[in-house]
């Protein structure tokens, strides 16, 4: 969740890590700090509690150093206090420290070793920096230390240690939580995600689990659990830094809502064979067709892609589907069926409760296939086959257009998969991208439904039916996380079965009709709520549309969800701007959840 920037070498080292750490700040953030090493061996702490910009100010920029690491946190062992914020120090100040992720087992060693040591944080990260100073001041080498805490630890963490007597040495190490190592000229710098620093170079090193990082300006040493050296490549980072810029928007939500008909063209392209077909690698087609059964595992928004990717895969494919959220199945594993095979979703592919499931699914030696947005994530990297999203940076914390990605490769998987159908996934593709792109062109028909009151309201309902049903799940995410109106989506049948004495005078009620089957029930089930105060809105497509309702492009039946989604949110994003909040940095959330 947290974000991490280090530097060493020439350079000016504030301005690149508060840079960095400027552009992590949609991973979600309470506190910030740096810490600022001399050739000299003096040493600079700068922590605030608030935004990057408070940090900026505290910071004296005129200071000589050549190494340096900064952070972002997000509170989760003590509260976002400037006492808690990151960097960590031990008491003799010769240890600096920042660290992503959860320590388990922190009281038990701090108990055990720390007892006479006074901490002067909440966290469990200082746990980590006050055991490193504890084993080198029982003579064992920074190295050695560090190396003994790791063994000690449970739990997640991706560390970046500075020793105030080597200035010219910067630690890395991780498990669990995302760490890059990015190689510069003179320089090199460890990241949580490379889009920190890709305006300084473009080639980063991808840290394993248990690895030790020993790196200079003009070295990377990685050290495997054993204490063997790896040797391991750089690859491209392939991002644009233009991707990184809001351009001409007035926030990053709607630059990547705008985006959307273009990332589905782009899938489109990415998949397609020269014969114009789709074509995905033959082996991992192989090894779904042998599965008896496949399941889906994901969290939040790609939880609710893989609802709907289990009702297009199952109907084109006709392969069982299940979907399961991935911080459920990770310690409450279901009954699974002779020859299972795993998806796991995740926009950024670093995703906790999803890794943690992975982790049980490897140790059963079965096929999984990762569809994620970041080439050489952890999830990517730790199983047998990936699918990528193609859908370039998103910096909002509201995930819009990983969301529609995630559906078009879905879509474009079960196109694969299926045996024989009558129509072409492709073209029906290009003309949901062409929908999407009708109606964005269409906002400010959303925007007077809120100004009709719904920006003034604490609670709302999504209802739908079928496929409107799993959109509406989430329409009402998108709803309620960023401009907090409590929002809470509902298959419409059920209204009656209890969710209906909810309703209240002025309660707004937004309902999806794509489905023609169910369309005149959805229709019924709206009456019964107006007729108890509530105020309906409708988003349907255009043959089943009415006089006051938002009209969608007709588009294949299945693909409805990936245009019907574009309309909730581009609701959600007119409402909070309505408010008056921030539309890309909600309260309490983070982009990458990298914390169980």
């Amino acid at each position: 969740m947290c974000g991490i920037v280090g530097f060493i070498g020439e350079g000016n080292v504030p301005r690149v890590i508060l840079d960095g750490l400027a552009k992590l700040e949609y991973r979600g953030y309470d506190s910030a700090g740096l810490y600022l090493l001399s050739q000299q061996g003096q040493g600079y702490l700068f922590k605030e509690k608030g935004r990057i910009a408070d940090l900026e100010k505290a910071v004296n920029h005129t200071l000589d150093s050549g190494i340096g690491i900064g952070h972002t946190r997000w509170a989760t062992h003590g509260s976002a206090t400037r006492e808690n914020a990151h960097p960590h120090q031990s008491n003799s100040g010769r240890y600096t420290l920042v660290h992503n992720g959860v320590i388990e087992n922190y009281l038990d060693l701090k108990t055990t070793y720390l007892s006479q040591v006074d901490l002067k944080s909440e966290t469990d990260t200082e746990i980590i920096v006050a055991l490193i100073a504890h084993f080198s001041e029982q003579g064992l080498s920074t190295k050695e230390a560090f190396k003994k805490v790791l063994d000690l630890i449970e739990g997640s963490y991706a560390i970046g240690l500075i020793d105030q007597e080597d200035p010219e040495l910067l630690y890395a190490a991780k498990k669990k939580s995302p760490l890059l190592v990015g190689v510069g000229e003179g320089f090199n710098v460890i990241v949580s995600d490379a889009m920190a620093t890709i305006e300084l170079t473009s080639k980063y090193i991808e840290i394993h689990d248990g690895e030790l990082l020993m790196i200079r300006s003009d070295q990377v040493t990685i050290e495997d659990s054993t204490g063997k050296t790896v040797q391991r490549s750089a690859y491209i980072a392939d991002l644009d830094a233009s991707d990184l810029d809001k351009g001409t928007y007035p926030h990053y939500m709607l630059k990547e809502m705008d985006e959307q008909a273009a990332v589905v063209r782009k899938n489109i392209l990415s998949y397609q064979s020269q014969a114009g077909e789709f074509e995905i690698e033959a082996e991992l087609l192989a090894k779904i067709h042998q599965a008896d059964r496949l399941y889906i595992l994901a969290c939040g928004t790609s939880y609710h892609a893989g609802l709907v990717g289990k009702v297009i895969i199952e109907e084109l494919a006709k392969i069982p589907v299940e979907v399961h959220l991935s911080s459920e199945f990770a310690y409450h594993q279901p009954l699974l069926s002779q020859h299972p095979f795993f998806i796991f979703i995740s926009q950024s592919g670093e995703t906790a409760d999803s890794r943690q499931a992975l982790v049980k699914v490897n140790e059963l030696n079965l096929p999984s296939l990762t569809i994620t947005n970041v080439k050489g994530s952890t999830l990517s990297r730790e199983s047998d086959f990936t699918l990528l999203l193609n859908a370039g940076p998103e910096i909002a914390v509201a995930s819009t257009k990983a969301y529609t990605a995630q559906l078009t490769v879905l879509a474009i998987l079960a196109d694969v998969l299926a045996e024989n159908h009558d129509f072409s996934m492709a073209h029906e593709l290009s003309m949901v991208s062409q929908a999407i792109e009708r109606v964005f062109a269409q906002k400010e028909e959303l925007n007077s439904w809120v100004q009709m009151g719904l920006n003034e309201v604490s609670h709302a309902f999504y209802v739908g039916r079928y496929l409107d049903y799993l959109v509406a799940m989430e329409a009402a995410l998108k709803l309620k996380e960023i401009s907090y109106i409590h929002t809470e989506a509902f298959a419409s049948g059920e209204l009656k079965h209890g969710t209906i004495a909810l309703i209240e005078e002025g309660t707004p009620v937004i309902a999806l009709i794509t489905d023609e089957v169910t369309a005149l029930n959805t229709r019924s089930n709206l009456e019964e709520v107006k007729a108890r105060g509530a105020k309906t809105f409708v988003i349907a497509s255009d043959s089943l549309a009415k006089e006051g309702d938002f009209t969608l492009p007709q588009v294949h039946p299945l693909l409805t969800p990936i245009v019907s989604v574009v309309a909730c949110q581009l609701l959600a994003y007119l409402a909070t701007v309505a408010r008056g909040l921030d539309v890309d940095k909600p309260r309490n959330l983070a982009k990458s959840v990298t914390v169980e």
